[in-house]
């Protein structure tokens, strides 16, 4: 039971690295071409919320001695493609709110996936997942004026 804890901690914690990363590399991805001074504060300060959760959780990954996980590659990749030819098509806030939304969404779908799939993992652990969950939805939310 111990090592099952164990290692659904760990899991869940490398889920939620590679999640914020890809949060984070998905903002940067788009905030260049934000037109509304408002919508860069937002996203801006959802990647301060994405970062300093990043920190905790790398922090809590050291402890484990546990390198932690970058995004899946095929993920990253597609996201890339999505957004690079749908901002070559109309190059807009609009658009940007809704890459961010599709993003925010598979992002909530999947943590908690892995909150059911390990559900062993510690209390602290499944915290910081529904932290970035939570950040995750805020900033659905307040896109939603730009779709």
């Amino acid at each position: 039971m111990v090592q099952t804890i164990h290692s659904d901690t760990i899991e869940l914690l490398r889920e939620c690295n590679a999640g914020v990363k890809m949060g984070v590399d998905s903002i940067e991805d788009v905030i260049d071409k934000v037109e509304s001074e408002r919508l860069l504060d937002r996203l801006n300060r959802a990647k301060d919320e994405h970062q300093q959760l990043g920190s905790e959780i790398h922090a809590l990954l050291n402890e484990y001695h546990d390198g932690g996980k970058d995004p899946n590659p095929m993920a990253k990749g597609m996201s890339w493609v999505k957004t690079n030819v749908m901002m070559a098509v109309k190059d807009d806030d609009s658009t940007i709110a809704d890459l961010m939304t599709d993003g925010c969404n598979m992002g909530v779908k999947s943590l908690y996936r892995y909150l059911n799939k390990y559900a062993a993992a510690d209390e602290k652990t499944k915290d910081f997942t529904k932290r970035l969950i939570k950040i995750e939805e805020d900033l659905i939310t307040d896109l939603r004026e730009y779709l």
